[in-house]
């Protein structure tokens, strides 16, 4: 009879614990996340521009355009570092592996330096030919293949598999980069995931539903290199993890309370 009390009364407060663990997990969401949800909430309520510590401004925004610095939002320029693999059909001795300089410019054999940086791959490509056609080849076909691109990188922050920069392909979407990542972890959420872009010397934000997009109800929107990729944390997913710890804890000591 008093093993039964002393389970009886173990029991009591194991079911104690629960309810004191479930409210905490109510009422403490933020800790698993960089920044909290209320955070959000504030910035998706932004109606004007806010001035940023370096400059410029930061301004919520429904759609982000496409930068400035792209061709009719299709082609990214070349920048200082890139790597270029220059080919010229039928001439292999003229093909090279080259790097944009500091400078923004590359060397090739015969013409010398041609200034690289700013320029659009099929632009690159049609300087290059017009050098070799002038004095060296007749009709020549030059290929330009950018094989690493210091400008072609994206940053996947917040609540995801493995947040980080990651290089993209130029016609790379919003899916794309969250796969990159490792997709969503347990408590990242769909409906608040934030794109940060630069356009001139401001930073343009926009909140996409990726659930939306998933379900074909919203486009999928394409990502640039430089594009900074922040995901949310869900209160409920929270709560509801912080629950099942707070269960996991009750049936341990509910367990203990009938051992004899």
């Amino acid at each position: 009879m008093g093993v039964y009390r002393l389970a009886k009364n173990h029991t009591s407060i194991a079911f104690v614990l629960l309810a004191s663990l479930a409210l905490s997990a109510c009422t403490s969401t933020s800790s698993t996340s960089a920044t909290s949800p209320a955070s959000v909430d504030a910035l998706q309520l932004t109606s004007s521009s806010a001035p940023l510590s370096g400059g410029g401004a930061l301004q919520v925004v429904k759609d982000l355009p496409a930068p400035q610095n792209t061709q009719n939002g299709n082609e990214q320029p070349l920048s200082p570092n890139d790597v270029l693999e220059v080919n010229v059909f039928q001439v292999d001795n003229l093909n090279r592996t080259v790097q944009v300089d500091a400078g923004g410019q590359i060397s090739l054999p015969l013409i010398g330096t041609i200034s690289a940086a700013g320029k659009t791959v099929r632009q690159l490509e049609q300087e290059i030919e017009t050098a070799y056609g002038a004095n060296y080849l007749q009709s020549p076909d030059v290929s330009v293949f950018v094989k690493e691109s210091i400008g072609q990188r994206i940053t996947v922050d917040g609540e995801v598999a493995r947040a980080g920069i990651f290089p993209v392909s130029s016609n790379s979407s919003l899916i794309d980069a969250i796969a990159l990542a490792g997709g969503f972890n347990a408590v990242g959420d769909a409906k608040k995931v934030f794109v940060y872009r630069n356009i001139g010397p401001n930073t343009l934000v926009a909140n996409y539903n990726v659930e939306e997009i998933r379900a074909g109800k919203s486009r999928n929107p394409r990502i640039y290199g430089g594009d900074k990729i922040v995901v949310f944390a869900s209160k409920s997913k929270i709560a509801l993890n912080n629950l099942k710890d707070a269960l996991g804890v009750a049936s341990s000591a509910a367990r203990i309370a009938v051992i004899p």
